[in-house]
């Protein structure tokens, strides 16, 4: 059975009418029970240190007591204000530290869970400007703090999820190429990637390439399922943009033996859409594509078409599998 993970903030998305009469911002025991009231979803992410603001086994508890698992934790970096300049390339040795030493406690955290993978989104680590900072040092600052966090616990795996821009107009991971040299020069066996889709559309990338890159020269750890229309992260619902790069994704993933959860990283909170029928859709979507992606696989038409780069023969292929014909 597919594991299915969500974004659990997404859950704060109409408050007002969840929750009548709650002052302030939702709990965190209020958002994952509203997140377990969707048919199949399994399990949540939670971010480190915003939603571990008690020991973490008791964190888990709370979770597990309201019906769903925790898949593992995502760092963020907002503790500092310093960290706007950089978390692990802060040109400030100490601020760097800080950053390094708050994954540690966010990793001891996810051990503690029992759901070890800490998912490190790098948004600030980056520049904005020609002439605002030594590249090398920068690199060997990111390469570094990833190989030191890394070797803290090597049986936590360690997922970097890539981004083209946001905050910083520049990430210094912006894409699979540049993310994979990374891993690589960590020399760390417990790294590989997390791959969210509307990451790779603006970082001018086909997601099943993407995918494929990444299971050659190092480990899928983690897929972010969402859409958008390759301007910025829009966070739309699954498929609903790109139906068929979406299609393309799955099966690729599935032929290279992907077996971790499917993510819902998507954004009803942007615009008032009810979160609990945006994740059964989401579910839906995925559900669909999945049962696709089994006819793509047995299509010998399809194959050979693949085979001989023929896109008529294979448009029409995946025009009529999508079309249940």
């Amino acid at each position: 059975m597919t594991r299915f993970a969500t974004r659990l903030n997404s859950f704060a998305a109409q408050a007002d009418q969840a929750w009548p009469g709650h002052m302030g911002k939702p709990t965190l025991e209020m958002m994952v029970a509203r997140a377990a009231s969707v048919p199949g979803l399994t399990h949540v992410d939670l971010n480190f240190p915003d939603h571990v603001a008690e020991a973490p086994r008791t964190v888990r508890a709370r979770v597990n007591d309201l019906g769903l698992q925790v898949n593992g934790l995502a760092m963020r970096y907002y503790t500092n204000p310093a960290f706007k300049l950089g978390a692990f390339t802060n040109p400030d040795r100490a601020v760097r530290q800080e950053a390094i030493d708050l994954t540690k406690r966010g990793i001891d955290a996810a051990l503690e869970m029992d759901a070890p993978l800490m998912t490190l989104w790098l948004g600030q680590d980056g520049f904005d400007y020609s002439f605002q900072g030594d590249y090398g040092r920068m690199w060997d600052d990111e390469v570094g703090g990833i190989r030191e966090v890394a070797e803290h616990a090597p049986d936590c795996m360690i997922s970097i999820e890539y981004k083209a821009n946001e905050p910083r107009s520049y990430a210094l991971l912006p894409d699979a190429a540049t993310t994979l040299l990374a891993i690589a020069e960590t020399g760390c066996a417990n790294t590989g990637v997390t791959l969210d889709f509307a990451h790779v559309l603006y970082a001018d990338e086909m997601p099943a390439f993407a995918a494929t890159l990444i299971a050659r020269k190092s480990r899928l750890l983690g897929v972010h399922l969402n859409d958008g229309y390759a301007k910025r992260d829009d966070g739309l619902m699954v498929g609903s943009v790109h139906p068929q790069a979406t299609l393309e994704l799955l099966w690729q993933i599935g032929r290279d033996g992907y077996d971790g959860v499917i993510y819902f990283d998507t954004f009803p909170d942007a615009s008032g859409i009810d979160p609990v029928e945006e994740c059964r859709t989401n579910i839906e979507a995925v559900e669909r594509f999945m049962r696709m992606a089994e006819r793509v696989s047995g299509d010998n038409a399809l194959h050979e078409a693949i085979a001989t780069q023929n896109s008529p023969l294979s448009q029409r292929a995946v025009a009529r599998i999508m079309a249940g014909a």
